[in-house]
C-alpha cells in the first residue's frame, strides 16, 4: 500500500528556516514524480516543487531561490529545505508522488493536475 509521512513542520518566524522530510513505501519510489505541495486557509493546494526520476528539480516562482527539493533514493525519503520563509508561506505542506509518468509531466503538468497520492500534510507556519 502505498504510503507517504511527513514530518518537521512548525512554526517559525519570519527570514527562519525548516527542513521537511517525507519518508515514501509501498511503490515504485525511484520511478515516480515526487513533489511538496501546500494549502494555505481559504486557498487552492498549489504546487511549491518536484523532483523527477532523475533527479531534475523544478519550483514555484513564489519558492524560487529559498526553497530546495532533495532525496535520498537509498531511504525512499524526499526533503524540502525551506530558508528565508515568509509569512505567505503558511500553509499545510504535503508531499505527492505519482508514478510511471515523464519527466516533462512532472516538472509541469503536474502542478495544475495534482494526480497521484498524497500523504497526510504537515502545519508550516510563519509569523511576522
Amino acid at each position: 500500500q502505498e504510503q507517504l509521512v511527513e514530518s518537521g513542520g512548525g512554526s517559525v518566524q519570519s527570514g527562519g528556516s525548516l527542513r521537511l522530510s517525507c519518508v515514501a513505501s509501498g511503490f515504485a519510489y525511484s520511478r515516480s514524480c515526487m513533489g511538496w505541495f501546500r494549502q494555505a486557509p481559504g486557498k487552492e493546494r498549489e504546487g511549491v516543487g518536484t523532483i523527477d526520476s532523475v533527479g531534475r528539480t523544478s519550483y514555484a516562482d513564489s519558492v524560487k531561490g529559498r526553497f530546495t527539493i532533495s532525496q535520498d533514493n537509498a531511504k525512499d525519503t524526499l526533503y524540502l529545505e525551506m530558508n528565508n520563509l515568509k509569512p505567505e508561506d503558511t500553509a499545510v505542506y504535503s508531499c505527492a508522488a505519482d508514478q510511471f509518468r515523464d519527466d516533462d509531466y512532472c516538472a509541469g503538468t503536474w502542478y495544475r493536475a495534482q494526480t497521484g497520492f498524497w500523504g497526510q500534510g504537515t502545519q508550516v507556519t510563519v509569523t511576522p
